[in-house]
């Protein structure tokens, strides 16, 4: 099947409303360009240096997601034009985005990364080291970084129940950090989580953003 069907047949499981990113990593750019031509404009890269080039050599209205782990000193070269990034996960990180954010005059959406897996090989805040870190409140003094939401990578398991519950938990971690701390920020409305497994437990249980590489572009 071709990149174009496989994008039409995911079309027809991600109602409107969610975000379809595209994960592009490892794929090169003509194969990005493939699900450009059908249609898709969100992609997600995970390594700074491979971002940086395909952006050079694809169109100039892709909207470029970061959703690996971001070590601070690569943030300056996505900032001048990444959309949205799905990893933030500690304080130092969010002022090294800030600083590059006011360098480049523009203010740079992120995502908390929440760590609701039982794998310890994923990253991200623990739901308290979240609330923590809204607490102290040093986020509000970083007007180039604009949170945005949160982003989760459940189990990787075939216990449907397992992953439902912990999307579950991100979903219910979301509400509480809107009503908590971003209840008139419009801009605060993202849950990141669901891939290509289990996409669609997780737009189940509340998802507006699910990443998506394999159904897309096929095994690595």
């Amino acid at each position: 099947m071709s990149i174009r069907s496989h994008i039409d047949g995911l079309r027809e499981t991600v109602p409107p409303g969610v975000t379809l990113v595209a994960v592009s990593k490892f794929h090169p750019a003509e194969t990005v360009r493939e699900a450009y031509d059908a249609g898709l404009r969100v992609f997600g890269e995970s390594r700074v240096q491979e971002l940086v080039a395909k952006k050079e050599l694809l169109p100039g209205d892709i909207e470029w997601h970061f959703i690996g782990n971001l070590q601070r000193n690569k943030v300056k070269q996505i900032a001048p034009f990444i959309s949205l990034i799905h990893s933030l996960d500690n304080e130092r990180l969010m002022l090294e985005i800030e600083k590059q954010g006011a360098a480049n005059d523009r203010v740079i959406h992120c995502l908390l990364q929440i760590h609701i897996a039982e794998e310890e090989t994923k990253s991200g805040f623990s739901r308290d080291k979240c609330r923590q870190f809204l607490e102290e409140g040093r986020w509000k003094a970083c007007p180039h970084v604009r949170i945005a939401g949160v982003m989760g990578m459940a189990t990787f398991t075939d216990d449907r129940n397992q992953v439902r519950e912990e999307f579950r938990q991100l979903k219910s971690l979301f509400d509480e950090l809107k009503t908590g701390y971003f209840p008139d920020d419009p801009a605060f409305k993202e849950i990141s989580m669901g891939m290509t497994g289990d996409y669609q437990v997780a737009i189940e249980e509340g998802s507006t953003m699910v990443r998506i590489g394999t159904l897309i572009f096929g095994s690595r």
